[in-house]
């Protein structure tokens, strides 16, 4: 039963992840920070599927995490899974239904924020992730003992700053707006967890 439950959340969670990025990020070529942002940023280059990219992008973290601490590729290996073909499979949505005419970017990139956090925090409730580089945060956090929060802050800052860089300046002003409000999400989500 325990199983049956965790997974209808991790599907759950990938869901309304994937309707973030979908529906609300991709229309206005915005990002996401971590393995997912660098995911939008290569499809949105060179076409090929975010979530087929995300998955390739994070093998060398989940080889590090089979190494070191197995119970961290344990934790995270579904969420990427799920989360990475739910973005694919709803991937074809976003242009037969556009909200562009509904949404400015600016509401589009917290709408999308609030999605993605939410879905994330959905899935850190059931102690799973999407691991990408919040994994690889954990490790670096441990190795160089800093706040994990701010090593996955920076990370993010990092792959926005490079959309910004690749795609345009405002990407970048709207990516930083759409962590924030993942933040805020997966914050409110997970706010007694640790209780």
């Amino acid at each position: 039963m325990k199983l049956i439950h965790k997974s209808a959340t991790i599907l759950f969670g990938s869901f309304l992840l994937s309707i973030g990025i979908n529906f609300f990020l991709v229309p206005y070529e915005l990002l996401d920070g971590g393995v997912i942002g660098l995911g939008l940023i290569i499809n949105y280059l060179t076409g090929v599927q975010a979530g087929l990219i995300i998955i390739v992008l994070s093998l060398p973290i989940f080889i590090m995490a089979w190494i070191w601490d197995r119970s961290y590729f344990y934790n995270s290996l579904h969420g990427m899974l799920f989360s990475s073909f739910a973005i694919d499979l709803l991937a074809p949505l976003h242009t037969g239904f556009s909200l562009e005419n509904y949404f400015s970017s600016l509401w589009s990139s917290i709408t999308g924020g609030l999605f993605i956090g939410t879905g994330i925090g959905i899935m850190l409730r059931s102690k799973t992730s999407t691991g990408g580089t919040d994994l690889l945060a954990q490790f670096l956090a441990k190795l160089f003992r800093m706040n994990v929060g701010l090593v996955i802050f920076f990370i993010d800052i990092a792959v926005i700053g490079l959309g910004g860089i690749l795609i345009s300046s405002q990407s970048f002003a709207l990516s930083a707006v759409t962590i924030i409000f993942v933040g805020i999400a997966t914050s409110a989500c997970t706010w007694n967890m640790g209780n």
